[in-house]
Parts: structure tokens; sequence; C-alpha cells
């Protein structure tokens, strides 16, 4: 093939297959592959992503499902309705706290106070209402609020201050548990009324079948909506997004899950109210966390510091913001374990509690290192750790073999996290 040189103007650049230029210049997103291929597609997507460490809930959705397994093989009682109602009521009080502490370790930093900021609120309820008797109500928030006011006071001192986040915290650990064992006095146990609001946290039950059935549905239907809608919005800004078809599908399959936890529940005592809050609150907080300009902010600083500031994020304020998140989760779940166990005593808060808060959250999925993670993360990390505890003690397993079986599982997972993190740099995707 022959060019005309003399009709080129001076300093252009010839393409002689401007066709093949156009395709180099085309950077096709691996999505819209994947929509081409069908299900040898979605298998090849599947692969890239394993290889490229790209595992988000996988694994620890594979480790529940051997748990269950081994635990229902040892003891036929282990996956029964009324273990399993026990199961997830026992597990709102860690998991509302790990909720809090999700906030935190998107920003890539540490809460050890929330073990004792848990007790205090509930030795704040407890003598609020019980010794002074003032309103369940306002000593339900006014205990609370005890959690957000601790939490920001650690986050002042690390925004402001410069104290580092685990050095403020431990802190924070010694002193709320010096001030719950203060205001509880010298008897060191108060009991909560049985037929009082924070009692019934745990104790009430929907009886009715429907109740379930409901939640089920509407759980369902809000994933479709926020799905279809994320994808038109997609669909509109000109970037890949989901088929209507595979959103449909995932539809489903939660549709599916939902339903069979509403039959498990309904062959019991109910639906537990317990878990109808910390459901909602997974979705209030999920919502927050990838919805809104907040929630963008908080992981923006879990990716760069400085890149954050340089955006004009008042970083400042969203540390101090997020401490006192992780402050009243910390609170709300001092109370929901309060309710469990009908009193507050002096081992509130002590023992595993602290180290089974962020071990939920990391198992769950959420990343040590920052910027990774959501709340529903939580829900799957506390549902395995309180799993195996159900489990070892449906075999008379001592508490030391526990301990070291859940330390043993964060392991694992923080060297999973680890791994994966260095895949994904060696990938070019971190």
């Amino acid at each position: 093939m022959s060019i005309d040189k003399t009709s080129t103007p001076p300093g252009d650049h010839v393409v002689e297959n401007p066709e093949a230029a156009t395709g180099a210049a085309t950077v096709v997103d691996p999505r819209l592959l994947v929509r081409e291929q069908g299900f040898a597609g979605y298998l090849s997507e599947f692969k890239r992503k394993m290889k490229a460490g790209d595992l988000g809930s996988i694994p620890v959705v594979i480790g529940l499902v051997i748990i269950w397994i081994i635990f229902q093989s040892l003891n036929s009682n282990f996956l029964t309705a009324n273990n399993l109602s026990d199961i997830s009521i026992a597990m709102v009080g860690t998991g509302m706290i790990a909720v809090g502490i999700v906030f935190v370790l998107l920003l890539g930093e540490i809460d050890l106070s929330v073990g004792s900021v848990s007790g205090v609120a509930g030795a704040s309820f407890a003598v609020l209402n019980i010794n002074h008797g003032m309103n369940e109500w306002l000593a339900f928030v006014l205990a609370i609020l005890t959690g957000t006011v601790a939490g920001a006071i650690h986050g002042f001192f690390f925004a402001k201050v410069g104290v580092p986040a685990f050095a403020v915290t431990l802190a924070g650990l010694l002193f709320w548990n010096g001030f719950m064992l203060q205001i509880l006095g010298s008897n060191g146990t108060i009991n909560l009324n049985s037929d009082g609001m924070v009692a019934k946290l745990t104790t009430y039950y929907f009886t009715d079948v429907a109740a379930a059935y409901t939640l089920a549905i509407v759980v369902t239907a809000l994933y479709f909506i926020s799905s279809f809608l994320g994808n038109r919005r997609r669909e509109a800004a000109g970037v890949p997004s989901r088929p209507l078809s595979e959103t449909i599908l995932r539809t489903v399959l939660l549709g599916v899950l939902s339903i069979a936890v509403a039959v498990v529940y309904n062959q019991y005592k109910g639906l537990p109210l317990a878990v109808v809050i910390f459901i909602g609150v997974l979705l209030i907080t999920d919502f927050v966390l990838r919805r809104t300009p907040y929630g963008r902010k908080i992981f923006a600083l879990g990716g760069s510091v400085e890149a954050s500031r340089r955006a004009g994020i008042n970083v400042e304020l969203i540390r101090i913001s997020v401490f006192a998140i992780s402050g009243t989760f910390a609170a709300i779940g001092g109370l929901f374990i309060a309710s469990k166990i009908a009193s507050a005593n002096q081992g509130a808060g002590a023992g595993d509690l602290l180290m089974n808060a962020i071990a939920a959250a990391v198992i769950g999925g959420t990343s040590l290192f920052g910027g990774r993670g959501r709340t529903w993360n939580a829900l799957l990390g506390v549902l395995v750790i309180v799993s195996i505890q159900y489990g070892l003690a449906l075999e008379g397993i001592a508490s030391p073999v526990q301990y070291m079986i859940t330390g043993g599982v964060l392991l694992a997972t923080v060297v999973i996290d680890a791994v994966t993190r260095r895949t994904q740099k060696t990938a070019g995707r971190a």
C-alpha cells in the first residue's frame, strides 16, 4: 500500500489501519465481556477475581457452611430451630459492637475501648432506671449517649491532639472499665426489670408467622430496588452495570435464603425482635456507607489521608465522628448484652467481648488495612464466631479451647486479608 506524502500536512500522523487503532484505544470493561459470553463469561470472571485476590465474602460463607456441617455431624441438635434462634439472638449484642468497629477499621484504625464502653452503657441504664427510678426510654437514650460521648472523646484525642488510636482507646478501655465499677457500687450487680423495655430486647418474639415472612419479603424487595436503581444510575452515567437477569438471579437466591430463615424462626417461637433491630441497623448503616457523601469520605480517608485532605475532606471531623459512631454502637451492643443476662454487673464488657467484636468485623471481610469493608461483614463474622461457640458448647468443650479455636480462625482471616492485599497490589488493583 502506497501513501501520498504530499497530500498529508506536515506533522500529522498517518494511520494506515484506522479500525485497528480505534480498537486499541477502546478499553473494554471485563464486565461487558462477561455479559456477552454468558455462563462461560461469569466463570472466567470468577477465576480472574480469584487470581486478583478479589475474594469478597466467599471465604467466610464457605467457612460458615463447613462449620455448620461439622457441628451438625457431631450433634444433631445444632441445626434445630431452637438452637439457630438462640444463636441469632446471642450474636446481636456482639454484632452491634462489630458494626461500630467496621467504621473504625475502614479508616485503618482500631478501637480497643468498645468492650468497656458497652459495659458502661449497661451499668448507666441500670443505675438510672433501677436505682434512681428514671423513665426507661430516657435512661435508654442517656445510656446510648454515654457511648457517643466516650467515642467522641477518643476521636478528639486521636484527631486533634494526634494521640495514636491504639493508645487513646487502650486508655479508654481502662478508664471506662473503672468508671463502670464506680457507678455500680460495692454490690457490683443490678438486676433489670424482667418486664422492662431493655429486657424485652432479647426476649420478645413476633409470634405471628406472617412477621418473619414479611421481613423476608421486605429485605428481598429492598435489595432488588437498591440493585435495580443502582444499575439504572450506572447506565445513565455510561459505566458498566449488572444485567437485569443477574440482578433477578441474585434477588431470587436472597429470597430463597430469607424465606428459609423465616421458616426456621416460625418452627420455634417466631421472629425475634433483636434480629429485626439488627437487620434494620445493617440496612441503614450500609446505605450510609455506600450511598451517602459521608460514607464515601470514610472510604476515601481509609484509602489515603493526604489525598483526602487535598480533596477538601475535613479529616479531623470525619475521624471524630467515626469514633463517636463506634462508641454509640458499643453502647447499643452493651444494652443488648445486658438484656441477654437480665442484669448489669462488674463482668460486663470484659472477657472475650472485645476480641469477638473485632474478630467479627475482620472475619466477615473488613480489611485491617482500611478502605475495604461493609457493615454486613459484621453479620457474617459474628455468625461464624457464635456458631463456633454454640457448637463447642453443645460438645461440652471448655472455654479455653473455644478461645484458642476462635483465635485460630481470626489469625487465618488476617493472613487471608494480608495475602489478598498483596495479591491485589501485584495485580495493580490496590
